[in-house]
């Protein structure tokens, strides 16, 4: 049943779901109601009822929360990426709090024995990471920016408040050279900005290969932003699915990030993944480190490693870590990354961690720590895999999917581990994102 109809209620919103829609209900009915927070008693009307609940949007708020604020981006409205710039830092963060707390015992059934100060991090500017989405309608309209709410159109930004200002204030004239682009080389699939230390990337994705003409503009406009300011760009194009290169190969600098508390400098390229904000992933590893509390004598595995974000910094201690990742280019890459920062102690391996089973698990030998940063999907294979005389001491799980955390810290409490403390980090401010911490020992 997914009927979309237009009925006008009002509701009072009792809570916040994890996409950052208010929840209210309606004759027994749940509505996750748009633009709503909790405590608000607001107006609103439904445009999708389906089986088990309906979903709707604010029309007025009758009575405001104490936590509303009046968004900053004027693109918030119809924009999907901030959805909750209508709450105070502080609001957000609880929500975040609130959802994890809900996930891990409605999903997991388990509750941790404490739960963990949250780290806020910066309010804007925060995005060192980003993917433009680029279109181009039957009538020749083109638009730079984000994807509309719960829908394939592009919404046209004029700028980005997440983003560093000086990635914000170029876009009008990005849009006006991708226009340009079009015209002399065909589509172009989308546009990713890397925000290094030192360089910002722009990464160009096109459906054809760079002519000459087009590599001549970019050239030009990449000389023009060198001019300009005091921040250094590099222009890159990547085709389909080649590996992306510089259109200026005489350049020298490289994109990386510094995790100055370890004396640690990490190489990427663009089209790597990292943290989107860099002051909070180091915020994130510190607290990691903190509660793995590796030592010298401790043998610690390091699964969905990376390019060995927590890896090389772990290895500062002195112990001996194996970093495992399932693309092999990441595992030669985090292997460059350990010699760069001098860390003979780490070890990376290519492994296939969604198919880990029992066997595998005896194959790795007995690890005494693990830390645990994987994907969405969660790590179920290896926490269901684990078992006696494998069980590591002590497990931290870096998590950025609240609902897969509980699923397998449901797991590994079965499995005799204490669940000793959780939070959450603001690594997505404004967004509904959760990015979540934990900690289990076994008993």
């Amino acid at each position: 049943m997914n009927n979309t109809i237009e009925s006008e209620h009002i509701a009072d919103v009792f809570s916040i779901d994890y996409e950052g829609r208010g929840v209210a209900k309606i004759k027994g009915k749940t509505v996750f109601i748009h633009g709503a927070l909790p405590t608000e008693r607001v107006s609103l009307v439904i445009e999708k009822e389906r089986k088990h609940f309906s979903e709707a949007r604010v029309i007025k708020v009758l009575q405001p929360s104490v936590e509303r604020v009046f968004p900053k981006c004027c693109h918030f409205d119809t924009c999907g990426g901030c959805v909750l710039q209508h709450a105070t830092l502080k609001a957000q963060v609880a929500y975040k709090q609130r959802i994890l707390e809900e996930q891990l015992e409605k999903i997991g059934g388990v509750k941790p024995d404490e739960f963990l100060p949250p780290i806020y991090g910066l309010e804007w500017g925060y995005r060192n990471r980003v993917r433009f989405s680029v279109s181009e309608n039957e009538q020749g309209v083109f638009s730079l920016g984000f994807k509309e709410k719960y829908s394939h159109s592009v919404v046209d930004i004029k700028g980005c408040d997440i983003l560093p200002a000086s990635v914000s204030d170029i876009l009008p004239e990005l849009k006006f050279v991708l226009q340009k682009l079009v015209k002399i080389n065909g589509k172009v699939i989308y546009v990713e900005c890397f925000f290094g230390e030192r360089v910002t990337v722009l990464n160009v994705c096109m459906q054809n290969i760079l002519n000459k003409s087009a590599q001549e503009l970019l050239k030009r406009f990449s000389d023009g932003l060198n001019q300009a300011g005091s921040r250094l760009w590099q222009i890159w194009v990547k085709h389909n699915k080649d590996q992306a290169y510089p259109v200026d190969t005489d350049s020298q600098l490289s994109l990386d990030y510094t995790l100055p508390e370890y004396d640690v400098t990490m190489p990427y390229l663009p089209g790597d993944f990292t943290q989107v904000n860099m002051q909070m992933n180091a915020l994130m590893v510190n607290r990691a480190l903190s509660l793995i509390q590796a030592e010298k004598e401790d043998r610690i595995a390091d699964l969905f490693c990376g390019l060995g974000n927590f890896t090389i910094p772990m290895a500062k201690s002195g112990a001996q870590i194996i970093g495992m990742e399932g693309a092999d280019y990441l595992v030669q890459r985090a292997s460059k990354n350990a010699f760069l920062n001098q860390c003979s102690n780490v070890e990376f391996k290519q492994a296939d961690l969604f198919k880990t089973d029992g066997k595998t698990i005896a194959d790795w030998g007995r690890f005494d720590k693990m830390l645990l940063d994987p994907p969405r999907n969660g790590a179920y294979a290896v926490v269901k895999s684990l078992h006696a005389p494998y069980l590591p001491k002590r497990i931290v799980y870096v998590s950025c999917n609240p609902a897969t955390l509980a699923r397998d810290a449901g797991v590994l409490v079965g499995k005799g581990y204490c669940f000793k403390s959780a939070g959450v980090m603001n690594m997505f401010a404004q967004t509904a994102h959760v990015e979540a911490i934990a900690l289990f020992e076994l008993y």
